[in-house]
């Protein structure tokens, strides 16, 4: 995404000091679509598995949107992006096409792991996505690999690790924050604090009240971020980024932000109130509070209207591409498993 100056009332509203980043009208017009395509796009695919056509588990994004669609707003060609098992949202905001995303969900041949991944495994080199992870904890390690790559061939990429604050606490978590500060590593390390590991709440699994704070024993920056407000984590993503840019090392940030589905969709989520999920939904939702600042500033209802038909075309295309995606040919077990170097 472009940067231009600001010239709406909207693009005022992005964060905090003087390195606030300047989303103007058009930018922010993008986020939505991209916020709406996840938010569609996920609940497509809890359709499709209840229909029992994707197998296995399947974690929504719904609720987070704002998240990926800010900090990849910030980043650049080159930059990389490791994430957990609930990572469709990372993927259609790389830029990973929704047809191959679904596909691989459903276990297709035109998904972008051949229909052997699912929803956990699927990759795209040239999207600069490196992965969901089924192994709370383990892709921050891979992050800071990939950081190392960067530092070792002395370009300004940065990488994003993503976890949650089900991960939080995990030992490798910690053993990556501390290699990452000591050989100031160019990763920004992103907990997703939706309130629930699995069906545990933060408040009893974490002693620490704010996890911004997780990588200060090392050196490391970081702060809180509302989660559900797209402008504001823009904002704290170009200070991130720009900290990591300029070889200072790792920046954490804490987003704080709400997923409303269960942790995966064999979860009812009866650890909370429906009121609390609907609260946040009428009061905090990302999409349609941004969908109220671009009207305040000027967007039509048939522009909005635009996007959302645009949306659901794209959405629907890929459910109908991943329900006549060939499976893959048995001979495919034995592809991609053994690489021999030379």
């Amino acid at each position: 995404m472009a940067k231009a100056a600001p010239s709406t009332k909207a693009a005022r509203k992005g964060g905090k000091g003087d390195n606030a980043p300047i989303l103007n009208l058009s930018q922010l017009t993008s986020c939505y679509r991209d916020m709406l395509l996840i938010r569609r796009f996920e609940e497509k695919a809890g359709q499709l598995y209840g229909m029992g056509l994707i197998g296995g588990f399947c974690h929504l994004y719904i609720g987070q949107e704002a998240v990926v669609v800010g900090m990849q707003s910030q980043l650049k060609p080159g930059d990389q992006v490791v994430t957990s098992y609930r990572d469709h949202g990372h993927m259609l905001a790389c830029g990973m096409e929704a047809r191959g995303v679904m596909a691989e969900l459903t276990g297709r041949e035109g998904g972008y792991s051949k229909g052997k991944g699912g929803s956990m495994h699927m990759f795209s080199r040239e999207k600069g996505f490196y992965g969901g992870h089924g192994i709370v904890g383990a892709q921050v390690s891979v992050g800071i690999g990939l950081a190392f790559a960067n530092w070792y061939r002395d370009n300004d990429h940065v990488s994003t690790a993503y976890f949650g604050d089900g991960a939080a606490n995990q030992g490798q978590v910690f053993e990556s924050l501390n290699l990452a500060a000591l050989l100031k590593l160019p990763c920004i390390f992103i907990i997703e604090n939706n309130k629930y590991g699995m069906g545990t709440s933060v408040e009893r699994a974490s002693a620490s009240r704010d996890l911004s704070k997780n990588g200060a024993p090392w050196g490391i920056p970081g702060e809180q971020v509302d989660g559900m407000d797209v402008q504001a984590v823009a904002a704290a993503a170009q200070r991130a980024v720009q900290y990591c840019r300029g070889g200072h090392g790792p920046y954490l940030l804490e987003m704080q932000t709400y997923r409303y589905r269960g942790h995966s969709m064999s979860d009812p989520a009866k650890y909370r109130t429906r009121e609390e999920v609907q609260k946040m939904r009428e009061q905090r939702d990302c999409i349609e509070n941004l969908r109220r600042i671009l009207q305040d500033d000027g967007v039509t209802d048939a522009d909005l209207k635009k996007i959302d038909d645009e949306v659901k075309a794209i959405v629907q295309d890929s459910a109908d591409f991943a329900q006549t995606s060939p499976e893959p040919d048995p001979s495919e077990l034995w592809t991609d498993v053994l690489l021999e170097a030379r």
